[in-house]
């Protein structure tokens, strides 16, 4: 009877700190970043975006980029990218840089996607930023293997597929980062 709370102890423990999202998941839906996935936390944040608003250098202190996700902790990460998604009208066309893995997905009907996945602290829940490269580029020839850390910049936009919202950066560039 002992071993059998143990067991339910730990098998409980077990699910209240791990994400739920297993690499296959987080890599097909890598520019899937929807409203409903991130409203849960958006009260948490939203009043630290906002203040962060309320200085507009405040929010990259690179001049060259509108947006410098290169420089924010995960948490900052998480936040701006969240807001980018929700409020996207404010964002579009401002200049964005990231950096993080590369990702491709191909869908049934034939499309790809690209983009670049940021890791959080634990390298548990990441998000994905699409991006369109400037220029005619194919897959696989032109691009890097999957997980190779990269930078990209580009100009900001989103779309809407049915109730889900994405976000890409168009005329996008992007470089392979040394190890």
């Amino acid at each position: 009877m002992k071993i059998i709370k143990i067991l339910g102890v730990i098998i409980t423990l077990t699910c209240l700190t791990s994400c739920g999202n297993s690499a296959s998941d987080k890599i097909s839906n890598y520019n899937s970043i929807s409203g409903s996935k991130t409203d849960n936390k958006l009260t948490d944040i939203t009043s630290s975006i906002e203040d962060t608003k309320s200085n507009d250098d405040s929010i990259s202190s690179d001049a060259e980029y509108d947006i410098d996700l290169t420089k924010m902790n995960s948490s900052m990460i998480y936040a701006q990218v969240a807001d980018m998604v929700n409020r996207g009208d404010d964002y579009l066309g401002k200049s964005v840089k990231a950096n993080g893995a590369f990702g491709y997905y191909k869908e049934t009907d034939g499309r790809e996607f690209f983009a670049v996945l940021i890791s959080d602290a634990t390298a548990c829940c990441s998000q994905g930023i699409e991006f369109v490269l400037d220029g005619d580029y194919s897959y696989p020839d032109d691009y890097p293997l999957l997980g190779t850390n990269i930078t990209v910049t580009g100009n900001f936009n989103y779309y809407k597929e049915g109730e889900s919202t994405y976000c890409q950066l168009l005329n996008a560039n992007m470089i392979v980062n040394e190890s």
